[in-house]
């Protein structure tokens, strides 16, 4: 197939003069080209489409593709991820990954806890503050974690998320919400162990790619899976296969809140247990990173067995399942 790849590369936004944080979601051209060399080895020709501006523009100048493997996460608003699928839903192209709607939602921490709570999935209890004027309705006993509301890769997750009183968390949602200017996530604190689950497939088809425990080393901010621990992961993380009864229980909570949210082909659902060991949703991520070194999901698919292009491979097959032949450029 002819398959076209958008991303928004990192150092593109560094040289318009973002900063590191507001660029941590980015990827890098490491990223861009271990994804095209993985779907050249599957046989596959490659074009390197980028960002949503110029998806635009090649689209209005009539190019098409048999699939593109989208990555792209966007700059601005809760529905900056959903631009890319939504202008190739328009096209009729397929492409990896979730719809538009899923990606809005899940992108959106708080409209993803109120659907998985609903369907009667643990979740920390939690609350919206958009404004400091929403801090008098907080009444969720201490302690609680507080990040912004719309952000990845740990963006705005610091040793200050974790409030013990109500000027602890009135400082921080003021620095939240001035630095990351959405609203901010207020939950019940979980004390316990931290879980990624890895997932592939979609709906009736989706599987579990393996469980990955997160445990902080001795050099790690404490307690917090934050922004600094993540990006120093070598020196402060440690990445283990998990398989006892707790990351069993995690890993069936996970599936049903992917097929739940509507998530597709391939990505992440991340959960932390409570004071009694029961794993509790946290937030899933459909768009989930493909550093064929750093990125959590590679990471776990090494441990499960998966290499890389292996992981391409099912992606890409997962996303096939939606093409019909009138999509398809050949046909």
């Amino acid at each position: 197939m002819m398959i076209g790849i958008t991303y928004d590369l990192r150092e593109d936004y560094e040289r318009a003069g973002y900063d590191e944080e507001e660029t941590a979601e980015f990827d890098s051209i490491e990223t861009i080209a271990a994804i095209e060399g993985a779907l050249r080895a599957l046989g596959h020709a490659t074009d390197r489409i980028g960002q949503a501006g110029t998806l635009m523009h090649r689209l209005a100048a009539g190019h098409r593709w048999d699939l593109v493997f989208n990555i792209a996460e966007g700059l601005f608003g809760f529905g900056r991820q959903a631009l890319v699928p939504a202008l190739l839903d328009a096209h009729e192209i397929p492409y990896t990954f979730s719809d538009p709607l899923t990606l809005s939602v899940t992108l959106h921490k708080g409209m993803a806890k109120h659907i998985v709570h609903d369907r009667g999935l643990p979740t920390a209890d939690f609350t919206i503050v958009g404004a400091l004027a929403d801090l008098t309705d907080v009444t969720l006993p201490y302690p609680l974690f507080v990040k912004p509301v719309a952000e990845g890769t740990s963006k705005g997750i610091s040793p200050t998320s974790k409030v013990h009183d109500a000027s602890e968390l009135r400082s921080t949602c003021v620095r939240l919400l001035a630095r990351h200017r959405q609203p901010v996530l207020v939950e019940t604190f979980l004390p316990g162990r931290e879980f990624t689950v890895g997932m592939l497939g979609t709906g009736d088809s989706a599987t579990v790619l393996g469980v990955l425990e997160i445990t902080l080393q001795g050099e790690a901010e404490p307690e917090i899976y934050s922004y600094a621990n993540k990006k120093f992961y070598e020196e402060r993380v440690n990445f283990s296969l998990a398989t006892d009864a707790a990351s069993i229980a995690a890993a069936g909570i996970a599936l049903k809140a992917w097929t739940i949210l509507g998530c597709r082909d391939g990505g992440r659902v991340d959960l932390r247990c409570d004071a009694s060991g029961r794993p509790n949703f946290m937030e899933a991520n459909p768009l989930a990173g493909l550093n064929p070194k750093e990125s959590d999901l590679v990471i776990l698919g090494r441990l499960a067995g998966v290499p890389y292009r292996e992981l391409i491979k099912r992606i890409v097959a997962s996303a096939m399942e939606r093409a019909t032949p009138c999509t398809l450029v050949g046909l």
